[in-house]
């Protein structure tokens, strides 16, 4: 049992040795380590047990392999650091800005701020009147080839190991999609508001379509992998919005882009269907979790 009182808990013998073990139930499991995020003495315990384990020798193995490739001072990563005990809220941070790294570095990134470039430039430089309706066809499909492209084996060496942590699966999975949807939605947003309407849908339409696109995207990316998830949620909606377009005459594609993506974006019944695919979605992910557990397909 853990000992507790209104502010603190430390983890008991047993609690620890199940950890180490690999028995212990995955919500304790996640509870406990993000208790030793905070508490040196817990953490120190653990690892001393984990390293006591069979599995204390792959690990060290790795962590040797890890530090050697990406050198830090010894004083940061030796157990039982001062700054790491004194400094528990920077270490936090620390570890949340490498778990959401995948998310903003990479091609991804740029490509995000040159597609907001790009539709000013568009607008005000080439005197394009269909900017925005260009911005809100390709917008929603962002955070798309965000999530695919910051969580997976393509994404992270070591994917298969962070896949079998309490902290990994999921979990990251979340964060990951957290930074790209905190990146993409309010800067494509607000470029969106710089350009002329020229009778496209506002430019706040998108947010909630591509939420339940990416929703979509990662819990699809439990049965066939992240890249033919994305290739479907994100190619449906192309397709859907740019295949009117296609047969346009001469002259009217931008007003036939503006009025298909009415069609797709515009009216409270329209945004409450894209409401409801992302509840089902979130739904359907929940469901999915186990998946998460065990590397995904690429």
């Amino acid at each position: 049992m853990t000992h507790r009182n209104a502010h603190l808990w430390h983890a008991d013998e047993d609690l620890v040795a199940r950890y180490a073990g690999g028995v212990l139930p995955e919500p304790d499991a996640w509870s406990l380590e993000k208790h030793v995020e905070g508490c040196a003495d817990c953490a120190s315990r653990v690892s001393a047990a984990v390293r006591g384990t069979a599995a204390g020798a792959v690990l060290a193995q790795v962590r040797a392999a890890v530090l050697e490739s990406a050198p830090v001072p010894a004083a940061a990563v030796g157990p039982g650091s001062a700054g790491a005990a004194g400094r528990p809220a920077a270490s936090r941070l620390a570890r949340l800005l490498w778990a959401a790294g995948p998310a903003v570095r990479g091609a991804w990134l740029p490509a995000v701020l040159g597609v907001a470039v790009a539709a000013p430039a568009l607008s005000y430089g080439a005197g394009f009147p269909g900017a925005r309706a260009l911005l809100l066809a390709v917008a929603p499909v962002v955070p798309v080839a965000g999530v695919v492209l910051s969580y997976g084996p393509h994404a992270d060496p070591l994917h298969e190991v962070t896949a079998a942590t309490p902290g990994g699966g999921l979990r990251l999975a979340l964060i990951r999609t957290v930074a790209v949807l905190a990146v993409s939605l309010p800067l494509l947003t607000l470029t969106g508001l710089l350009l002329p309407a020229s009778g496209a849908p506002a430019a706040a339409a998108w947010l909630l379509p591509g939420l339940a696109l990416a929703l979509a995207s990662l819990a699809l990316a439990s049965f066939v992998g992240c890249r033919i998830a994305a290739g479907v949620t994100g190619g449906g909606w192309l397709c859907a919005v740019l295949s009117p377009v296609a047969v346009a005459p001469d002259g009217a594609l931008t007003a036939r882009l503006a009025e298909q993506l009415s069609r797709c974006l515009d009216g409270t019944a329209t945004q409450g269907v894209w409401a409801s695919a992302a509840v089902l979605s979130a739904a359907l992910l929940t469901a999915r979790r186990p998946a998460y557990d065990r590397p995904l397909r690429p």
